[in-house]
């Protein structure tokens, strides 16, 4: 059963991205938006992991071998000026995507085990990743004329 494997690698991308998040509101104080909205998806990711940790603690006797390269980087520096936000938004970016497929990927599973406290977890913890991942696509769209156009 690679259940377990999935569940300990979800609850990791999850806080690797909030550490990222902190990163990103950190390196950019000067955009408020940035700052205040990353700062709340990194709480909301370290949420989504801590509500995983029971339920991998429940299926941890069934761990098999882990692949190799499960475990996603997080951003360890932010870039500075306008293209070093948009650079370091499409990598918080592709980090939110790997977590988001992964909650689905949970969520099937959990539907196949029945397991109505992981369904419970991933329905509600999918949708919020979508929505960090709506608001990321919304700020790059924003920022991309200014930033590959005009700025220095």
């Amino acid at each position: 059963m690679h259940l377990p494997t999935y569940l300990t690698m979800l609850a990791a991308a999850e806080r690797t991205l909030a550490a990222s998040h902190l990163r990103v509101a950190g390196g950019h104080t000067d955009e408020p938006d940035v700052r205040y909205t990353c700062t709340g998806f990194a709480a909301q990711s370290t949420r989504n992991a801590d509500a995983l940790d029971p339920i991998a603690e429940r299926y941890a006797g069934r761990r098999q071998a882990e692949p190799d390269r499960l475990h996603p980087r997080g951003l360890t520096a932010v870039r500075p000026g306008p293209v070093g936000l948009l650079r370091d938004l499409q990598d918080l970016y592709q980090l939110a995507g790997l977590v988001e497929i992964t909650w689905t990927l949970v969520g099937q599973a959990a539907a196949g085990a029945r397991d109505r406290e992981l369904i419970g977890v991933a329905g509600a913890s999918g949708p919020r990743i979508g929505a960090q991942l709506a608001w990321l696509r919304m700020r790059m769209k924003a920022a991309a004329p200014q930033t590959l156009l005009v700025a220095p």
